[in-house]
């Protein structure tokens, strides 16, 4: 099967809205485009003085351009300038890239796993090394302020030190035997080549949590980034190539996204596509993948809802939910996307918030004291105002925000709405923007009903100083991440996945080896045996 008709229009049709829509720089002042021009212009200069600003794809440890010289441009969000040119690849690069992990695999699958791990710890030195520089790239093709996007260095970083260690204790297991002239025992052995695909909201941090485990197992793979966010990709390509890494282990390609996903789909030798975005189109891939058969795991969209009982400490649910919802501009599949307050401190905290809320601070993310950027195109901005005026038009109050920003470009103000109910479209679907929709319930049971009324099943929160209720709810919310009194639970020692439509698999922790290996079953008779 391949990506044609949802799929293609999926993968692509927020980059042709992007290209083709782009706000102009005359919505700002010329003073202040200067200011950022300039700005830019000397963090592009070093980072391609450290080396690590490439924009070649990467095949077979060789920096390629792609075969027609096509290239595709990759803007800086809060300016809409461009940041580079990068190779624009299809299949024929992706072919040769999965030609090339391939072959790798046979050697670096052999290597003893004290030897790949070695190769693991030499890349995540070097990942932590070069923060700074990666944090402000994560910034300029991102949006992120950059004390976020070098958080989320730190973060991704500390995928490939965790599998690093991880690599030694993929354990197989005797099993006590039915004869007494046989022996059974069970290995783990790596999957094989992983097709890699992977969002731009946290262009390092996806990309780590999947190739970490990948390598670790001793797969080799193929990554496709998304096509606003490849620079932090091949930055951290060349890294993983400057610790040894050896050729081949490690290919990106981006450019193409319907033929490089067919590539990957139809061959017969990549055996695992892992893969971070929206439900519909991990829905594509989930039935592109059956004609190979391959290993699928999905890490899809959420529609979290965050619970504030009458309970909770007031001071730690507005800090624990601004967190919850605000970070990245309400960029992340893990944002509070709803926020269900029982009706006894709704009033208190609707105020308390809004005031938390109001004193973000927005604009580029190289801004001082800036927490919120921009979103990341202008698709992603008029899907805000949609979600926005729907609400209003069925009664929703603004309490703050609820327009584009005065900084122009794709810029929106943290927003936060009241008398919201189950049927608008910000509490059936995922914003993914700066929006907090408040909703009101009066019971337990009425809140439990209302976060699990969603197709979606990732993250939830529970704000409550009731240990019963912690328990309770916990278990009956049917999601498969769940923060009590805690906005931001995302770490590398846990497992990260959703149930329902927002995935299949887990990646983070221990669990996150599991999908890059496969179970072999050895009976083993006596030798001796007459």
């Amino acid at each position: 099967m391949t990506l044609s008709g949802v799929a293609r229009v999926a993968f692509v049709g927020s980059r042709r809205i992007f290209a083709s829509h782009l706000p102009s720089m005359q919505s700002y002042t010329p003073a202040f485009s200067r200011q950022m021009s300039v700005g830019m212009k000397s963090v592009t200069d070093r980072l391609r003085d450290s080396g690590l600003l490439r924009t070649q794809g990467l095949i077979g440890g060789k920096w390629i351009d792609a075969y027609d010289g096509k290239t595709l441009e990759v803007h800086n969000p809060a300016t809409g300038e461009v940041i580079a040119n990068v190779s624009c690849m299809g299949g024929k690069e992706t072919k040769d890239a999965i030609s090339s992990a391939f072959d790798a695999f046979n050697s670096w699958s052999k290597l003893t796993a004290a030897e790949r791990s070695k190769g693991l710890r030499k890349w995540y030195d070097l990942l932590m090394a070069h923060k700074e520089e990666l944090g402000q790239l994560i910034t300029l093709e991102q949006g992120k302020p950059l004390k976020e996007a070098v958080g989320e260095v730190d973060y991704g970083a500390k995928f490939i030190e965790f599998y690093a260690e991880e690599a030694k204790r993929v354990y197989g297991e005797i099993i006590p035997a039915t004869l007494p002239d046989r022996r059974l025992f069970v290995l783990k052995q790596p999957v094989g080549v992983a097709g890699a695909i992977t969002p731009w909201n946290f262009p390092l941090a996806m990309i780590t949590r999947k190739v970490g485990p990948a390598l670790a197992c001793g797969c080799t793979v193929v990554v496709k980034p998304s096509e606003f966010t490849p620079l932090t990709a091949l930055a951290a390509a060349e890294l993983a190539l400057q610790a040894g890494i050896p050729p081949g282990v490690v290919n990106v390609v981006m450019g193409n996204a319907p033929d490089i996903g067919d590539a990957l789909l139809t061959s017969p030798q990549v055996r695992k596509i892992t893969f971070t975005g929206s439900t519909a189109v991990g829905k594509k891939l989930m039935a592109g993948a059956a004609g190979t058969v391959k290993k699928v795991s999905l890490e899809l969209g959420g529609n979290a809802p965050c619970i504030v009982f009458d309970d909770a400490d007031l001071n730690v649910a507005v800090n624990g939910a601004l967190a919850a919802k605000f970070r990245n501009s309400g960029q992340t599949c893990v944002c509070a996307n709803r926020v269900l307050v029982q009706e006894g401190i709704y009033e208190k905290f609707a105020d308390a918030f809004s005031k938390a809320v109001k004193n973000l601070k927005v604009g580029d993310g190289f801004g001082e004291g800036v927490v919120q950027g921009p979103l990341i195109n202008k698709a992603a901005l008029e899907k805000v105002e949609t979600f926005v005026e729907d609400a209003v038009s069925k009664g929703a109050k603004v309490l703050l925000g609820g327009r584009r920003h005065s900084l122009g470009m794709t810029f929106y103000e943290p927003t936060v709405l009241s008398n919201v109910k189950s049927e608008m479209l910000v509490s059936r679907e995922e914003v993914f923007g700066p929006v907090a929709p408040l909703l009101c319930f009066k019971t337990e049971e009425e809140a439990i009903h209302m976060a699990n009324d969603t197709n979606a099943g990732l993250a939830a929160y529970i704000f409550t100083n009731n240990l019963q209720r912690t328990w309770r709810v916990s278990e009956a919310l049917e999601y498969g991440l769940v923060g009590v009194n805690e906005g931001l639970i995302s770490t590398e020692v846990a497992p990260f996945g959703g149930v329902k439509q927002s995935g299949l698999g887990r990646e983070g922790s221990k669990y996150g080896m599991d999908e890059f290996l496969e179970i072999k079953y050895v009976c083993l008779g006596d030798m001796n045996r007459k």
